[in-house]
């Protein structure tokens, strides 16, 4: 009897262990009152600092819903520049609260690092840059080449995979960072670039003139990117996607920044009435209040507003939505019910 007494106090003692060293995201967060937030260390369209060190980007606007919906201010931000190496273990180790930085969904990443991915809000697909006085125009034409790409990513893996694939011999110059690898490459160490689509058309717009450089045709693989969490909090990862879900479906239903509160207020569609927190309490779910959804799209815009203030008509970059469009318009993007 009295083993099996001592046998039930381990297991509660083991019980509150791991509860303990899962301890709670969200109630860290509100401790110290900030959220802290994994990015790049600079690439245009998606987190870099602008001319006043503020940090702008599409991978930043969504940390930036975040804590708008938890802490009621998206601006109480730390911000961490990470190489493509840090990234992950940023998050498994506690450093940084999110990584939200161009990291792509892959089964070894989610399921031995952990660390969890939440939504993807941004598909993608890796490319190459060339010269555009090397007259190359496919990327079956690299054979012989040598290819700046950053190491610990899913890049240097599908560069070799290409490389079998299509019978090519290709030299992998590989690179801590992504800077690095790209200056190599533009100061004429390379043949050839690669990285992400997105990517590849942001650090064009970094050098003298972009019109020197060409992106070839060929999509060689699919990088669905998303933000990621440390692995065994279930509730901060279901803010996280939750949140970001909202953006998505902000824009079905047209809801924007400009508009939101008047919606919230006159609106008679049972949906929105949940979305925006005038029924059921849909927040209360995620240990937040009714108006968690209310104050993200006050804050960023949905997913529309972000995508077009980074990638749109009007930057530099003007990166067509494509499959990043909604459902309804031949996209990938599907917003789960909020209900």
């Amino acid at each position: 009897m009295r083993t099996k007494k001592m046998l039930v106090v381990m297991l509660c003692v083991f019980a509150v262990t791991a509860t303990q060293s899962f301890a709670s995201t969200l109630a860290d967060v509100k401790a110290k009152g900030y959220l802290t937030l994994g990015v790049s260390e600079g690439v245009p369209g998606f987190s870099i600092p602008d001319s006043t060190g503020r940090w702008v980007g599409f991978d930043v606007d969504m940390g930036r819903a975040v804590a708008a919906a938890v802490l009621g201010d998206a601006e109480k931000m730390k911000f961490v520049p990470l190489t493509s190496k840090q990234k992950i273990v940023a998050v498994s180790s506690g450093q940084v609260d999110i990584t939200s930085r161009t990291t792509t969904w892959t089964m070894k990443r989610d399921a031995k690092q952990g660390v969890d991915f939440t939504f993807v809000v941004f598909y993608d697909g890796q490319g190459f840059m060339v010269p555009s006085k090397s007259g190359v125009t496919s990327a079956k034409q690299l054979d012989g080449a040598t290819v700046c790409v950053t190491s610990g990513t899913t890049t240097e893996l599908n560069l070799a995979d290409f490389a079998r694939a299509n019978n090519l011999k290709i030299e992998a110059v590989v690179f801590d960072g992504k800077k690095e690898a790209f200056n190599a490459y533009t100061s004429g160490r390379c043949d050839a670039f690669t990285t992400d689509v997105s990517q590849l058309a942001s650090l064009r717009t970094t050098v003298a003139d972009p019109k020197s450089h060409v992106i070839l045709p060929e999509i060689i693989s699919k990088e669905p990117l998303s933000p990621l969490v440390r692995h065994g909090d279930n509730q901060w990862k279901d803010i996280v996607f939750w949140v970001i879900d909202g953006l998505v479906a902000a824009e079905e239903y047209g809801v924007t920044q400009e508009n939101v509160l008047k919606i919230k207020k006159e609106t008679k569609n049972p949906v929105i009435q949940r979305m925006l927190g005038v029924t059921g309490d849909v927040g209360g779910f995620l240990g937040l209040d009714k108006d968690w959804l209310v104050r993200a799209i006050q804050a960023v815009g949905n997913y529309g507003e972000i995508y077009n203030r980074h990638f749109g008509p009007g930057t530099k970059l003007k990166i067509p939505r494509g499959l990043n469009r909604q459902w309804k318009q031949g996209g990938l993007l599907y917003a789960m019910p909020i209900r």
